[in-house]
């Protein structure tokens, strides 16, 4: 056996320096910490008050009592039974169908204008965010005044011209049309901003080779804007799809008593869990409905995921 041989055998194994493992370990572990900060506040402010009620769902449980008896889904089944949950989801139905079909629209058409040269765009830009930075008070308060059944400015607007009052406040489509009208004027310029973010990606050589080739200004709008916007537009449809199904602010800011009319025109789910938990202190039954508006707004996003994607299919299979 040779000199060399023996030095091979009687080598001791290599060890792994403490600084290399720590290194192998950083590239492992390092990925999971960065993102460890929003699964650890998803889970306290999301998760966590996601599953207790669920809990409260299924007990009895006031205010001043708090935890009672179990009672299983006695209270999704009373809830279920009341008018006043299915007046209630009516309604959250109607409003955000009047108010996030036009609000999209708008700004889509607003974004649209804002896209081109214009003279002091940056004041433009800004001064459509600046309902969305109003408070909620504040809109109700002039909104009050503008659909104000007696005295408003657009009952007057109307009187002048021969057309009866409208009451604003007691007829069901009329004051689901002002609610609308106030969330549209908070939200139509916030999402008008988005849509001109995505806007500002497209390639700026597509619409000179469609101009070029005699597009007109409306025919690059809906064959070049709309089919490379569609990615943020679904995020505005989604979003505007949540927020639409859990309008709180306006519902109950429209008149002084908070309660959604006295023949709950504009009663809300949303209005409906809050006048049964802070009004009735039955926090059970609050949540529960707080839990079928959670299924609702589930039903929603799956519908419009499987629009989504099949939007998303037919826009591949035309490139």
């Amino acid at each position: 056996m040779t000199t060399s041989a023996l030095r091979n055998e009687t080598r001791s194994p290599r060890r792994i320096a403490f600084g290399h493992t720590l290194s192998r370990w950083d590239i492992k572990v390092s990925p999971y910490l960065y993102i460890s900060p929003f699964f650890i506040v998803f889970a306290v402010v999301g998760l966590f008050p996601l599953l207790y009620t669920a809990w409260v769902s299924l007990h009895k449980w006031d205010l001043i009592g708090g935890q009672g008896k179990f009672v299983g889904l006695d209270n999704f089944a009373f809830v279920l039974g009341q008018q006043e949950f299915w007046i209630a989801l009516r309604n959250t139905i109607g409003i955000f169908l009047l108010s996030a079909v036009p609000q999209i629209c708008f700004a889509l058409l607003i974004a649209a204008v804002l896209d081109n040269n214009l003279r002091g765009r940056t004041f433009w830009r800004m001064s459509v965010l600046v309902p969305y930075i109003v408070m909620p008070v504040a809109v109700a308060l002039i909104f009050g005044q503008l659909f104000a059944d007696r005295y408003g400015l657009i009952n007057n607007l109307l009187g002048h011209i021969g057309i009866p009052p409208i009451g604003w406040h007691t007829n069901t489509w009329a004051s689901q049309i002002a609610i609308a009208t106030m969330v549209n004027f908070r939200w139509t310029g916030y999402n008008a901003l988005i849509l001109l973010a995505g806007m500002q990606a497209i390639p700026r050589d597509l619409y000179e080779s469609a101009a070029i080739d005699g597009a007109g200004r409306i025919r690059r709008f809906f064959s070049i804007t709309i089919p490379q916007l569609r990615p943020t537009l679904i995020f505005v449809i989604i979003t505007a799809t949540i927020g639409g199904l859990q309008i709180f602010d306006e519902p109950r800011l429209f008149d002084a008593t908070g309660t959604g009319g006295a023949d709950h025109q504009w009663l809300t789910l949303t209005l409906y869990l809050y006048n049964l938990g802070w009004g009735q202190l039955d926090f059970g039954r609050a949540s529960a409905v707080a839990w079928l508006l959670f299924m609702v707004i589930i039903i929603f996003g799956i519908v419009n995921f499987l629009v989504t994607r099949r939007i998303s299919n037919n826009g591949g299979g035309e490139r």
